[in-house]
């Protein structure tokens, strides 16, 4: 489709651009649609309508987890695909480790965990495989060999086709990719999902670095602060946002700080400069940093949605993205710190 128009938002000519992840051969559109708030804030319907518009302009990469919603959200995307959008029109990420149920397989990184959940996935996806399965997160108390095993056995049956990683410090990027690399047979890791935004850089300490060398792509979560970079807790807490809910409350309040104060008006500046939102500056920052693929972004409806993919059309003039660098900036201290 050349173009989208929907409730009166109307997206450019050209459709979302698609890149590598990693180094990869596997190509995913530069914008990931998250599904972490499907079958809780977002009904089923809700969900049918950003499934439709993000695969309307162009989207291709769409990410959820085991545990989001409890398995609801795993639930609601496989029962739209093939009936809202083809099956092969999309990349499909999910993610296992996270504490499913109580009991030996409930979760974890134990190979039977990981195995049992990936079968647990594949059913409520209502398909034979994933595109890209994803350690949400380090787990020290499986041997690591253990773990990349179950991954490894995971690709050579057919059910993945990619494996990544989430959440994992530079250290533990390092030794997985490095232990895949080198590794007769194994599976090569293809990407990391880490928080990333203006608010959030702390993964250009070593997170970034350990990325690039092993040539793994970054996929942000967060890209938005929260939300709070779209500027709308500026003010007050609105009655309708993640910031007035008892289950995000204390997520959203960790970037409310008088740092954050100054990034977000630095980016609202930008915005009234550019004729564009917060919320499409923010995104265009970090969605061209270095190392950076797809940004994952989530929404309550599909006008949260589009406003998101309105960021596509947007290129941040040097000056303005130096600004913002500048205002964001992270001191990296010893052995991190870069030599004059």
């Amino acid at each position: 489709m050349a173009c989208a128009l929907r409730r009166g938002v109307r997206l450019g000519s050209l459709p979302v651009e698609q890149r590598h992840l990693g180094r990869s051969g596997l190509r995913v559109s530069r914008m990931a649609l998250g599904t972490m708030t499907w079958g809780g804030d977002t009904e089923p319907d809700e969900a049918a309508s950003q499934l439709s518009a993000f695969v309307d302009v162009g989207g291709t990469f769409v990410d959820t987890a085991d545990v989001y919603s409890d398995g609801e959200a795993e639930n609601i995307l496989g029962a739209l695909l093939d009936d809202v959008v083809p099956r092969e029109s999309v990349v499909l990420a999910t993610k296992a480790v996270a504490r499913r149920t109580d009991g030996p397989f409930g979760g974890g990184a134990s190979r039977g965990a990981l195995l049992t959940a990936l079968e647990q996935s594949l059913n409520r996806l209502d398909t034979d495989h994933v595109d890209l399965w994803q350690l949400h997160a380090w787990d020290a108390t499986v041997p690591l060999e253990e773990t990349l095993a179950a991954v490894d056995a995971a690709v050579r049956s057919g059910k993945v086709r990619y494996a990544g990683i989430s959440n994992y410090t530079g250290w533990q990027t390092a030794t997985a990719a490095s232990r895949q690399a080198f590794t007769a047979g194994a599976a090569p890791l293809v990407s990391t999902q880490v928080e990333y935004s203006l608010l959030e850089r702390g993964i250009e300490r070593e997170v970034v670095p350990a990325a690039e060398h092993h040539g793994l792509g970054i996929l942000p979560w967060a890209p938005l602060g929260r939300g709070v970079l779209t500027g709308k807790y500026r003010a007050s807490t609105p009655a309708d946002s993640r910031g007035a809910s008892a289950k995000y409350a204390s997520y959203v309040e960790q970037h409310r700080t008088d740092r954050a104060g100054r990034i977000v008006q630095a980016v609202a500046t930008a915005a009234d400069g550019l004729g564009t939102s917060p919320l499409a500056v923010a995104l265009a920052w970090v969605r061209d940093r270095p190392g950076v693929v797809a940004p994952v972004v989530g929404a309550r409806d599909t006008a949260q949605l589009l406003g998101s993919l309105i960021a596509e059309e947007l290129v941040l003039p040097p000056a303005i993205r130096a600004a913002l660098d500048d205002v964001s900036d992270i001191e990296l201290g010893y052995p991190e710190r870069r030599l004059s």
